[in-house]
């Protein structure tokens, strides 16, 4: 009897995780091996920037990746994870990968799930005191910098993360500015009015923004004492958290023939075109979605290592039988949802893509009584937010973006 197709998974975060589940759920009964770059096994990272941080119990990285682990299904007690090995280098035409240490793995189908590392500022002064939050590591550093005292924390970056940091550092009781050069927080998703409602409501609370400006350094010796601006403003600070964005893992892809402009590029069925299977999934895959447009995007929602992971495997076992995936439109609705404070942030479909605001119900004034928002473009409903809406609410408003996309 031929060997079963040996499969790897190259990355062990959520989006990992799930597609070797999907693969097993989808018929592949040969050998799988999850290989990631962290010590852990795949962990939820959201609670990071808010419960968990805001949690100062005594405890270590690894008590929180235990904490946060993920429940493995029954049908996965056969997968090998190899953890704390990053992988330096792939040849897709030959079906080997090479980990950091040396290590050569052999494979007949690829899955890519390597996600996101966040970006940092490029910018002269002292390290320490600078954090980030991704990792049980990074949110067990922040927690040990603001343990003992209360600090004047500056978050840089007033994305979901930044707010959600700045939230909860304000909760326990630290000073808190929010630096942000391109506008009001999460203009790019909620749209300008909504995101001065945003700043409005946070402020309110006691957290300071500064809008417009951007960082030219960091000021002090050891450790950092302050953050300059390009407006010749120095804010004091003990501690920084960068939320600046996040860079895309594909640097041991390089040299294979792939489109890393942008995290990966694959067609509708998430392949990425390399003659021996491979597929994307999670954060770092860029696919077109005809539930919007032909556009491809990557989509960094939790929503995706989930819906991605599904039709991944469908399309790998496919490939791996030396078939032509099934011809079904892959058009998943995307959705997140964000804790700020008292605020609850829930959206579907892509409020990004639309030009007009429409706020359906609710005060912008008043976010925390609830409100409705929904996104438009060209006459088209693309997107909707929902603050402090109840969960029946928001289960109907999902299902607005349910409608089944036709067969191709």
């Amino acid at each position: 009897m031929p060997a079963q197709p040996r499969v790897l998974v190259v990355g062990a975060s959520l989006a990992g995780l799930r597609s070797a589940e999907q693969l097993r759920s989808a018929g592949h009964t040969g050998p799988i091996t999850v290989v990631g770059a962290e010590p852990y096994l795949p962990y939820n990272r959201p609670p990071l920037s808010k419960d968990v941080l805001a949690d100062q119990r005594a405890t270590t990285a690894a008590d929180l990746a235990g904490r946060l682990a993920f429940r493995r299904r029954a049908s996965t007690a056969d997968v090998e994870f190899r953890l704390g090995e990053p992988v330096a280098s792939a040849d897709l035409a030959d079906g080997v990968l090479v980990t950091v240490a040396g290590r050569s793995l052999s494979y007949d189908g690829l899955v890519v799930a390597t996600g996101l590392r966040p970006r940092r500022l490029a910018v002269p002064g002292p390290l320490d005191g600078r954090h980030v939050l991704r990792t049980v590591e990074d949110c067990q550093a922040l927690r040990e910098a603001i343990l003992t005292r209360p600090q004047h924390v500056v978050v840089i970056g007033a994305g979901f993360i930044g707010c959600e940091t700045a939230a909860t550092l304000r909760s326990l009781g630290h000073a808190v500015t929010v630096i942000e050069p391109a506008g009001p927080p999460m203009a790019r998703v909620v749209g300008a009015t909504l995101a001065a409602a945003v700043q409005r409501h946070h402020e309110r609370t006691g957290i300071r923004f500064v809008i417009g400006a951007g960082v030219i350094a960091f000021t002090g010796t050891d450790r950092l004492t302050g953050v300059l601006l390009d407006t010749g403003e120095e804010i004091p600070a003990d501690v920084v958290v960068e939320a600046v964005g996040s860079v895309c893992n594909t640097e041991w892809l390089a040299g294979n023939g792939l489109d890393l402009s942008d995290g990966v590029l694959t067609d509708n069925q998430l392949h990425t075109g390399s003659a021996r299977p491979t597929v994307a999934t999670g954060d770092i895959v860029r696919f077109p979605n005809p539930l919007f447009d032909d556009t491809p995007r990557r989509v960094e929602h939790w929503s995706t290592p989930t819906d991605t992971a599904k039709r991944a495997a469908a399309t790998l076992v496919a490939l791996l039988a030396g078939e032509e995936p099934a011809p079904v439109v892959f058009a998943p609705v995307p959705s997140f949802w964000s804790d700020q404070g008292d605020l609850r942030f829930q959206s579907f479909g892509s409020p990004a893509l639309g030009d007009e605001v429409r706020v359906e119900e609710g005060n912008p004034e008043h976010l925390a009584g609830g409100l409705l928002a929904t996104y438009h473009h060209a006459g088209r409903h693309l997107g909707t937010l929902a603050i402090n809406l109840t969960a029946d609410r928001q289960r109907e408003l999902r299902a607005a973006f349910a409608a089944p996309v036709p067969t191709v």
